[in-house]
């Protein structure tokens, strides 16, 4: 392998350079038509985290069509785009600790998921970059985020 190949490998897997996936920009950052499609997905907080974090969100009147709920999934993805979570909802009808996974939601306004860095077999994740997808009436949106041990 080249010498370039070499750096650009141990960088993507360092998390330095990272393969953006579907619906996010290469910083990271939601796209600008957002608000145009009735939701945002904020920036985590705290972010770098350890050894968790909260992810907030608004959903708009608009992806409530004909007074139907929104359907909510929420998933983080590694640098590879292997699922590694699903976070929790914090503050649903349905209770704390709920999946966000097709998840309906039937009020407008700024809501919460909480992630407690570990992946789906209850491992904690190593540092390194994540993506956080947030998926509204099969709309997404994606975000980066950095576990810092």
């Amino acid at each position: 392998m080249r010498r370039g190949s070499c750096v650009g490998v141990i960088l993507l897997a360092l998390g330095i350079l990272s393969v953006p996936l579907h619906g996010q920009d290469a910083g990271g950052g939601a796209r600008q038509g957002d608000r145009e499609r009735g939701f945002r997905l904020e920036q985590n907080y705290p972010n770098p985290f350890n050894p968790s974090t909260t992810i907030p969100f608004v959903l708009e009147e608009e992806v409530f069509e004909g007074g139907r709920p929104a359907i909510v999934t929420i998933r983080i993805f590694n640098i590879l785009q292997q699922l590694v979570a699903v976070p929790t909802a914090l503050n649903h009808p349905h209770g704390n600790g709920v999946p966000v996974m097709d998840l309906p939601y039937d009020t407008p306004g700024r809501k919460e998921a909480f992630w407690d860095g570990k992946d789906r077999n209850g491992r904690e994740v190593a540092s390194g970059v994540y993506y956080i997808q947030l998926v509204v009436n099969n709309q997404s949106v994606v975000r980066k985020m950095v576990v810092a041990k």
